[in-house]
């Protein structure tokens, strides 16, 4: 669904829509020739280049095309999905069935629960209970995810087990919707490897982990920070002003909040509409902005951007709409991490010791918690 600004935009938007550029797509025709070409090209003189040059330069491809594929699942460069599919079913980016994205990302686009680690499969947070039942070492790595340099070592190696944990899950329940493209993407990926190998001197280990996965490390970066906890729905989602290598790889994916307003508007039109309405899209995203995506890093260096635990719904409480420029503090992260811990069991009281007071429950201490750090709702 689309969410237009004001009846002028939507105006303008159906005026776009009816120029050549976008009923032709021609820049979307030419992206794909683009990172087709470029990806067998390299890999075809990868003796030549060497393969540390050769092997970066498909990881970079390969991200390239991983932003090609979210711009065929919206429904570009034509109107029919079959076909937008057969551009985007080669595994040259190793680890997810195209359709199995497709589904998962579509799903992800439902705004009013973006973030909530029950409904949103691309959100980064994890539920109380899931941080309860978790031990020392997995609680590290939540927290280690949330920072830039995590998020790019082990974020993918999160993606690609919880992935795979969700395919063996839904066949192990009898749901074997998706068996078909776990197939045919094993198949399409066993006949490129062995090619790879044979015709191009890249081994199997090679493509998987010097092209893959750093492809996903790549990817990471977008992803980032794209979306943080919030009230209001469109302060969930960043702005990023990045320069044009960033945005040329992302497909101007970093105008998030416009893409997630008006995700039929192809990559090509996003800068033009962002361009012409953004004291509008500034203001409605709450000041979620970056100056690009070296400020971000700057910005956040090794600090983790939040707590892995979604405290608006762990904690059952609304929050206020998030204010740019702040964060939360160190004491008051602590306090919802000690409310969501698993608790010693309770031992009875020793003859002669007056009974204790019942323990506030972990749903209201996370509540107590999540109201010390936010303040009084309004």
């Amino acid at each position: 669904m689309s969410l237009y600004l004001d009846d002028a935009q939507r105006r303008d938007i159906h005026r776009l829509r009816a120029s050549w550029r976008w009923r032709s797509q021609w820049p979307t025709w030419l992206l794909i020739a683009c990172v087709y070409g470029g990806w067998f090209t390299v890999a075809l003189n990868a003796r030549t280049l060497g393969m540390p040059l050769a092997l970066g330069a498909l990881a970079l491809l390969s991200c390239w095309y991983m932003s090609l594929q979210h711009e065929l699942l919206h429904g570009h460069p034509t109107r029919f999905p079959l076909v937008n599919a057969l551009f985007g079913i080669a595994p040259l980016a190793v680890w997810f069935p195209y359709a199995v994205y497709r589904e998962s990302h579509l799903r992800h686009h439902d705004d009013a629960h973006l973030t909530d680690p029950a409904r949103d499969p691309e959100s980064f947070f994890v539920s109380a209970e899931c941080w309860a039942r978790a031990g020392t070492c997995l609680r590290a790595l939540f927290a280690i995810r949330n920072t830039l340099p995590g998020r790019m070592l082990i974020g993918p190696a999160f993606a690609i087990a919880g992935t795979l944990r969700g395919a063996v899950s839904s066949m192990a329940r009898g749901d074997w919707r998706a068996a078909g493209s776990w197939a045919l993407h094993g198949v399409l990926l066993a006949v490129l490897v062995d090619w790879l190998d044979r015709r191009c001197g890249i081994g199997w280990f090679a493509f998987l982990f010097g092209v893959g996965y750093p492809a996903l490390a790549l990817g990471a970066i977008r992803s980032f920070h794209e979306h943080r906890e919030a009230a209001d729905p469109a302060a969930r989602t960043v702005i990023n002003e990045a320069g044009w290598f960033w945005r040329l790889l992302f497909l101007n994916n970093n105008y998030h909040l416009v893409h997630h307003d008006l995700p039929h508007v192809p990559w090509f039109a996003l800068p033009g509409i962002y361009a012409k309405a953004r004291p509008a899209y500034l203001k409605r995203c709450n000041g979620f902005m970056y100056d690009g995506y070296w400020a971000m890093a700057r910005r956040v260096a090794f600090a983790a951007v939040a707590h892995p635990v979604h405290v608006r719904t762990s904690a059952g409480i609304p929050l206020r709409p998030a204010r740019a420029g702040t964060h939360a503090t160190a004491a008051g992260i602590a306090a919802i991490v000690r409310a969501v811990q698993p608790r010693k069991p309770c031992l009875p009281p020793s003859p002669g010791h007056a009974r204790r007071a019942p323990s506030a429950s972990p749903a209201r201490s996370a509540h107590n918690a999540a109201r010390a750090l936010f303040g009084r709702q309004t």
